[in-house]
């Protein structure tokens, strides 16, 4: 074996010191300082070495971005947003309100206005039977899992329409309505286009993704805002959009069990008593929020957010500003004093 540079210098400075007629423990100090000199640079060496052979530690990769499906034009923090007063109209806040985006079943709100108005002139009634088609039963997404040999009332699909957002039953009830899927879209549209909602346009009845050959439900903020404001001159229709839990077929065997999907009448939000949220993934996740506190309602809209989390954050955001937003009411004008009676003349 080839010895080391350290054991061959030291060797030569051993011999050197035997020669050297020094006393012996100045040799001795000698020796002990290079000892510690050859250690030193040995110790150098094995360190170079490590540092040689370390491996290099790369910068960590930031995080993927989770990658959208295809067709989908949902946005951060979203398409478009709007704060409404829903006593005047007056927009208390808007960012790109007028963006066109897909309502999801957001638009079952559109559903729910052309029923009521229906019911509101007795042209529909809430205790009418309701059949089921196999068309309805058929419909994917969110659902009671409707059958064919089933009717319900008219109010208990009402109920299932806004509460468990359930797609069957908007088929089911535009078919008794209007008497097709297709003649009922036409109803919407028109009242659509009546409420001045530039940017709307109706394709189906629930929301759902389009199938082949057929277009993409499209509306706004602005639009959304304008109908959840239309559905507030009907009060009856908050007893279905409040509602957090109800059962269908209940005192039966299989009783169906909905509940909400609005975060905000879940968690009991002051004053919040509707309207509806919607997602696909192609269009992202929307809210129309209404809430009423002191006699004076506001109307939020969130259209196409890229995150459920986010559109909630937004929404509870503008929820909260908007009572802030609201310009101070009017004084309650003063109650008109009755003159003093005329003194009576004496006997």
């Amino acid at each position: 074996m080839r010895p080391s540079a350290q054991t061959a210098h030291g060797a030569a400075a051993a011999a050197c010191l035997r020669s050297y007629p020094g006393s012996y423990f100045v040799k001795r100090l000698i020796l002990s300082l290079l000892a510690v000199c050859c250690l030193a640079s040995a110790v150098e060496a094995q360190t170079k070495k490590a540092v040689k052979k370390a491996p290099v530690k790369k910068a960590a990769a930031a995080p993927a971005q989770p990658q959208k499906p295809k067709g989908c034009v949902s946005k951060t923090p979203y398409i478009g947003a709007v704060i409404v007063d829903a006593d005047t109209g007056a927009v208390l806040f808007e960012d790109k309100a007028d963006a066109p985006g897909y309502p999801a079943s957001t638009l079952k709100l559109m559903t729910l206005l052309v029923i009521q108005e229906k019911i509101d002139a007795g042209q529909v009634k809430l205790g009418d039977s309701v059949k089921v088609s196999v068309a309805a039963c058929k419909t994917g997404g969110s659902q009671v899992y409707l059958d064919p040999k089933e009717t319900f009332t008219v109010e208990d699909m009402l109920y299932a329409m806004m509460i468990q957002s359930a797609n069957d039953v908007a088929v089911a009830l535009a078919e008794h309505v209007a008497g097709s899927k297709e003649a009922f879209v036409e109803l919407m549209n028109a009242k659509a286009q009546q409420l001045g909602m530039a940017n709307t346009r109706f394709a189906s009845v629930h929301g759902l993704p389009p199938s082949a050959g057929q277009k993409h439900d499209v509306s706004s903020a602005r639009d959304m805002a304008t109908l959840a404001r239309e559905l507030c001159k009907h009060p009856a229709v908050f007893a279905y959009t409040s509602a957090v839990y109800r059962q269908l077929r209940a005192n039966t065997p299989k009783p169906f069990d909905m509940r909400t999907h609005n975060p905000f009448l879940k968690e009991g939000v002051d004053g919040c008593d509707g309207f509806k949220t919607g997602y696909t993934a192609t269009a992202g996740w929307s809210i129309v929020v209404t809430a009423k506190r002191g006699g004076r309602r506001v109307i939020v809209v969130v259209l196409g957010s890229d995150e459920r989390k986010m559109r909630d954050a937004k929404a509870r955001e503008l929820l909260n500003k908007a009572f802030a937003l609201l310009p101070a009411a009017a004084p309650a004008a003063p109650a008109p004093t009755l003159p003093p009676p005329p003194p009576q003349a004496a006997p």
